[in-house]
């Protein structure tokens, strides 16, 4: 019998911009349902590790696999439709549609629709319920029919990430979820995350180290662009190679990285 394979393997990655080296030859494997936490300085390469495995960069070097197949070189959507969804930063959202349409408009295409303007979305009962799914997990029911503009912050977060999972994808990227919240906030977005994931693969970029170290079963950490470690929260919490890295105490290289 054949092992199941990660759901996300990284195999010698390696991005540059010019002469600097962003991604420096990462090996990571990620098995399915692990919830994984990057952390790491400013500088260190966690957003250009996000774009590269979503497909907006294509590698210098090495290999991405999702699922046991090799996707590196394809484009976002091609990736989108293998399983990989992503959040970003900056909230995506159509500010003019309510929340029950920017959530319809997530989970369109994966039950088969895709890009047709025959069908009355209003009859599209497996769409429609899906949605209100959502809405129940997300605590957003009570503004469905909000503009999606209209909505907190807390809220079009909250927004963004049902989005992202809308469409049944079984790999998550949370690119700094809680970024902008207060800690009240935070705290409660916290346990709509790990609900809103269960069962799928979660990798999240994340600054605040109360939220990685509650979610997270293993925490990726980068530095100028490498692999510094990548354990358990409490391996990490006790590595000094790490605790160096966050004092400012590893020696820095500021025009190239050490790749």
């Amino acid at each position: 019998m054949n092992p199941t394979p990660p759901a996300l393997a990284l195999k010698r990655l390696s991005k540059r911009f010019g002469k600097t080296d962003i991604i420096c030859g990462i090996d990571m494997a990620v098995a399915p349902g692990e919830r994984i936490g990057i952390i790491g300085p400013n500088g260190a390469g966690k957003s250009t590790l996000f774009n590269l495995i979503s497909g907006r960069f294509e590698p210098d070097g090495g290999q991405i696999w999702l699922n046991g197949g090799r996707i590196d070189g394809k484009a976002p959507h091609e990736i989108n439709r293998l399983g990989l969804a992503r959040s970003f930063q900056v909230s995506n959202l159509f500010p003019k549609l309510s929340v029950f349409e920017n959530l319809r408009c997530g989970v369109l295409w994966s039950l088969g629709y895709k890009y047709t303007f025959l069908k009355f979305l209003t009859r599209l009962d497996d769409a429609n319920e899906r949605v209100a799914a959502l809405l129940e997990l997300l605590h957003l029911d009570q503004q469905r029919h909000t503009l999606a503009m209209h909505l907190s912050y807390a809220e079009q977060r909250a927004l963004e990430v049902g989005i992202t999972i809308a469409g049944g994808a079984s790999v998550i990227l949370l690119d700094e979820p809680t970024a902008g919240m207060s800690q009240s906030e935070t705290s409660r977005f916290i346990p709509l995350i790990r609900q809103a994931t269960e069962g799928k693969t979660l990798l999240m970029v994340e600054h605040d180290m109360g939220v990685v170290f509650e979610l997270a079963d293993k925490i990726a950490v980068l530095a100028q662009g490498e692999l510094l470690a990548f354990d358990t929260p409490d391996a990490v919490r006790a590595d000094a190679r790490v605790q160096e890295a966050y004092l400012g105490v590893l020696q820095t290289q500021t025009v190239h990285s050490p790749c």
